[in-house]
């Protein structure tokens, strides 16, 4: 996909080779008023430099943070703006490799041998007609499970 300030040059080349600018702009189906478009001047260039310092600073801050910090200090900025500026300044967090753990020896289970050695327990959940729930305690001595 051509940029519009790339087909902008290619109609004011094409002017200076002798097409009009009204076949110019057909040829590269572009609008007179894209055509006439002059950007306006970058307002963001003093937000800009607070973020870039930020995330200098704090280099494990993401956007949220950063735009909660801009806030602490006084400034009123609307979040997706300093969004778009972080991208737009090429910022972002390394994100953390988990740490590989090795896994252990796995132990089968050991067996109860008497009665009253290993005890299990869980909360079980019924609902009665009524739409009442009863919660109710179970426990069981795994010898005799």
């Amino acid at each position: 996909m051509v940029t519009a300030p790339a087909r902008r040059e290619l109609v004011r080349w094409m002017q200076t080779k002798g097409l009009t600018e009204r076949r110019g702009l057909q040829i590269v189906r572009m609008s007179a008023s894209a055509l006439r478009y002059q950007p306006r001047p970058d307002r963001n260039h003093v937000l800009r430099a607070r973020i870039v310092a930020l995330a200098q600073r704090h280099r494990r801050y993401g956007v949220g943070m950063i735009h909660l910090k801009l806030r602490q200090a006084g400034e009123i900025v609307n979040y997706k703006r300093v969004e778009r500026l972080y991208g737009l300044e090429k910022l972002h967090i390394r994100r953390r490799r988990r740490k590989k753990i090795p896994v252990a020896d796995r132990q089968p289970l050991i067996r109860p041998s008497r009665a009253n050695e290993i005890w299990s327990m869980d909360f079980v959940f019924d609902r009665i007609a009524s739409g009442r729930t009863l919660k109710c305690l179970a426990i069981v001595d795994d010898r005799h499970a």
